[in-house]
């Protein structure tokens, strides 16, 4: 079984090198110690969240403090293109569930979107706690994943505003890909260069009761692509991590 993993804050392994200890705290150090009960000996793994990673023996496990003995580093590379995944938000947690299977699934980051026909809304003080709960999310499903880097999740966007993500701004506009059931064309009509091209990819999935007109009007206007994936509808929680599968395929990663 692969070791487990535990995530430390950006930063925390520039200066280690092979031979050098790290310090686990806080509550990544008392799942280590009271949830998995680590013992002295046992294999881990560390990771700093933006590429940094560590492989490594347990010195010392206790509640308020793990110590690893490091022996192997390394740096997972800047991802290119990178994938971000543009969630409508849908009920019965199901965009949580989209986020979780699209960080497993190699996502670098994900936007939360208040669709017109989003029925979950974000007003007030719970705009703040659900977006926690998608870092929350993102982060546990990066440790169950192993991956040295942990998804940004973006400011959230509302209606048409997600027109802004195809829109000029600064550098290279990504290649944003809108997932409808009425597009005329699938993935494989993009071409291969197409998606190498790109510095990001962005993928657009709508809520329970699909993209609006509008929304989907200002999309393309602004330089969206509408694209099918296969022939039946799929569900708010599981269209965003097929279309991830099919793009690492596409680029070769798989």
């Amino acid at each position: 079984m692969t070791a487990p993993l535990f995530l430390l804050a950006p930063g925390d392994l520039d200066a280690a090198v092979p031979g050098s200890e790290a310090e686990v705290t806080g509550a990544e150090a008392r799942h280590a110690a009271a949830a998995m009960r680590l013992a002295p000996g046992e294999e881990v793994l560390l990771a700093d969240g933006t590429g940094a990673y560590a492989q490594g023996t347990v010195v010392d496990a206790a509640p308020t403090l793990l110590r690893v003995r490091l022996e192997r580093l390394g740096h997972e590379p800047d991802p290119a293109p990178r994938l971000v995944l543009v969630q409508a938000l849908a009920k019965g947690d199901r965009d949580l569930m989209a986020v979780q299977a699209a960080t497993e699934l190699g996502v670098d980051a994900v936007v939360p979107w208040e669709a017109e026909r989003s029925i979950v809304r974000w007003r007030g003080p719970k705009a703040a706690r659900a977006h926690q709960k998608w870092e929350d999310t993102v982060r546990a499903a990066a440790k169950q994943a192993r991956r040295a880097r942990v998804p940004e999740v973006r400011p959230h966007l509302s209606g048409i505003d997600l027109a802004c993500l195809a829109g000029p701004g600064e550098g290279p506009a990504p290649l944003v890909l809108v997932l409808h059931e009425e597009a005329q064309h699938g993935f494989d009509a993009l071409g291969p260069e197409r998606l190498t091209a790109a510095e990001e990819i962005v993928l657009v999935v709508g809520p329970e009761g699909g993209i609006s007109p509008a929304e989907l009007t200002a999309a393309v206007a602004a330089g969206a692509v509408p694209v099918r994936l296969g022939s039946h509808v799929l569900r708010a929680s599981t269209a965003g991590p097929a279309a991830l599968a099919v793009l690492q395929h596409l680029l070769g990663r798989w």
